[in-house]
């Protein structure tokens, strides 16, 4: 189970391609010397590769490695999943892209100080900061340890290579280069994926025998209607609370948030979003059929005990190396496959997180930047944030059991997030203290129920873990914790009841619980300070949801429902008859400034729309 000559070219081939496009990207066109070009990419981008850019962001071990050991294990109850990608992206489309693209912002946060204030911005900025400078350095760790348990091949050479690779041509060649890297990197990711359906399938004998084996053994899953929160994985948890889920992911997260703003217009971005659909309706097949051809496999060439894996997170690629021995280059492909997806979301961590911490953290105490000024930090900012996900992946290794918390916080932290979103979009009475209260609330909420999942299942509170898999598993298992998706269904102590039940809670429904959690906290909280009065709210930050619920009614009725009522607030109006957003500069001074790297400051008062120059 080794390395060939041909593998590791097929491995090298990848990076130094990645590399070449941040290269190019680097060296033409504007040579990435304005914040406009390296952070959105210049507006130019369509919405192909913007929408496999999507895709990939989220993938990374998760698809390749988490989804096909899930199916192996448990069946295909987790392709359901599916069922949520309808409305997770059509909602994004229809209700987010639509006010963050016509308000111009750079990062999402910004829209948090035009609904709120700017204390609401820094609250929600620093959340995401800790989010993501957690999550990267797991990505990057994770398929490395695996690899390095299978293969052999040496484990700090390929994270170094590797967190090297992604730093360079994003620090090079910007949001542009990332968006171009991740649609070789998807193409990569499928083209491992099928190599690896097609091969075992026909060693065992097609993809009917496959399904036979597979339904004879019980894998393949029927419709469970149950609405028990607390079972891990049902119809309903996995349609209803997956929905949430993708909400987090692509609605709000500054990582898409800045893709769908790198489009050359907003009917660019909303296609990108319809385009994600197929496309994760494919890798979400392709990774079920991943772990059926794994399981028929097992069962007609069952490998050594001497040869299993310790932990579920080497399923696959023990599968791989064993299925694919006898063809060189093909594993090489699927680690390539692996390391791609790993390589588009450590890309994505790194420019969003120089983006949010440039327009949230730096520009608003430094306003006299110039723009090359501006270009350089940003630049230095995805290199540090590199460097520190080399930091956060040698951390990994060093924290054992206490990594599995670490995990869980991406998880946990996203749907405050969405909730804090939800709040300013569709509720115009909430204040900027509700506002505050109701994240600090949520995460609150979030840290509690997943520690308290994580000590229970350790033996901390009564001694079994939760039956609905919301345990982690084993410090190994890697992979395992990043996606938590390989939860085995352990048997847990009879009738649990007060907090044991409540820690049972199925991990799918985390996002949409804590979202709750913030918009019921913060609507309270701003009842009681004192709602916002009509007149200070920003028509162009509410997304009237009454009004299009009950569009059949008169419109001067729909007109009364809206918040302050009057032409003057209707949110529909974010066009003027020139065809420019409310509050933006006329078409030619508009089009002018964008060319020169200016981008649109979040102020005050609400209504007040800044053109300011780095």
């Amino acid at each position: 189970m080794e390395f060939t000559a041909i593998d590791y070219s097929i491995f090298a081939g990848l990076l130094v391609l990645s590399s070449g496009v941040g290269l190019f990207y680097a060296l033409s066109g504007q040579r990435q010397r304005t914040p406009q070009e390296f952070l959105l990419a210049g507006r130019s981008m369509a919405c192909l590769p913007v929408a496999l850019s999507l895709l990939a962001t989220f993938q990374s071990a998760v698809a390749v490695l988490g989804v096909p050991a899930e199916v192996f294990r448990f069946g295909t109850e987790y392709w359901f999943l599916g069922c949520s990608y309808l409305l997770g992206l059509l909602i994004p489309a229809h209700v987010f892209i639509p006010v963050f693209y016509r308000l111009r912002i750079t990062s999402a946060y910004e829209y948090l100080e035009l609904r709120f204030n700017k204390t609401v911005r820094v609250f929600g900025t620093v959340t995401f900061i800790f989010q993501m400078v957690i999550y990267m350095g797991v990505v990057l760790y994770a398929p490395a340890l695996a690899l390095n348990a299978v293969t052999g091949f040496d484990l700090w050479s390929a994270v170094l290579t590797m967190g090297l690779v992604c730093t360079l041509y994003t620090t090079l060649g910007g949001l542009k280069a990332v968006i171009w890297t991740d649609v070789f990197q998807t193409l990569v990711m499928l083209a491992g994926q099928v190599a690896v359906i097609v091969v075992g399938a026909r060693r065992v004998g097609g993809m009917g025998r496959v399904w036979r084996l597979a339904e004879r053994e019980g894998r393949i899953s029927g419709i469970d209607l149950d609405p028990d929160p607390f079972e891990r994985h049902t119809f309903w948890t996995l349609a209803v609370g997956g929905v949430f889920m993708m909400l987090s992911l692509y609605g709000v997260n500054q990582a898409q948030v800045q893709r769908y703003l790198s489009a050359r217009s907003e009917r660019e971005a909303k296609l990108s979003c319809y385009a994600v659909f197929p496309c994760q309706q494919i890798v979400l097949c392709l990774s079920c059929l991943t772990g059926l051809v794994m399981f028929a496999y097992d069962r007609e060439h069952p490998l050594a005990a001497t040869h299993r894996p310790g932990s579920s997170d080497q399923l696959v690629l023990y599968f791989v190396m064993d299925v694919l021995r006898d063809l060189p280059g093909l594993p090489g492909l699927f680690v390539a496959c692996l390391f791609s997806g790993c390589l588009s979301t450590i890309s994505s961590a790194f420019n969003s997180l120089a983006t949010v911490t440039m327009q949230d953290l730096v520009l608003p105490h430094c306003p006299g930047l110039s723009e090359s000024r501006v270009t350089l930090l940003s630049k230095l900012l995805a290199l540090g944030y590199g460097l520190l996900c080399l930091g956060m992946a040698y951390v990994s290794s060093m924290l054992g059991p206490v990594l599995q918390a670490a995990f869980s916080i991406f998880g946990m932290v996203g749907g405050p997030l969405l909730g804090l979103f939800c709040l300013g979009m569709f509720f115009p009475c909430a204040n900027p203290t509700g506002a505050v209260v109701g994240l600090l609330a949520g995460l609150a909420m979030a840290f509690w129920l997943g520690i308290g999942a994580l000590l229970s299942s350790m033996g901390g509170a009564g001694g079994a873990p939760p039956a609905n898999g919301t345990a982690l598993p084993p410090a190994a298992n890697l992979t395992a914790v990043l996606g938590t998706t390989l939860l085995p269904p352990t048997p847990a102590p009879p009738s649990p009841t007060g907090l044991q039940k409540f820690y049972r809670l199925s991990y799918m429904w985390y996002s949409a619980h804590n979202s709750t959690t913030v918009i019921l906290v913060g609507l309270l909280v701003s009842l009681l300070t004192g709602p916002t009065p009509p007149a200070a709210v920003d028509p162009r930050t509410i997304y009237p949801v009454l009004p299009r619920l009950l569009c059949c009614l008169p419109r001067k009725y729909r007109q009364r429902l809206r918040w302050g009522g009057g032409p003057a607030q209707d949110a529909d109006a974010v066009v003027k008859s020139n065809g420019v957003p409310n509050g933006l500069a006329p078409p030619g001074r508009q089009e002018e400034e964008e060319g020169q790297g200016y981008i649109r400051a979040a102020g005050t008062p609400a209504y007040a729309v800044q053109e300011t120059s780095f």
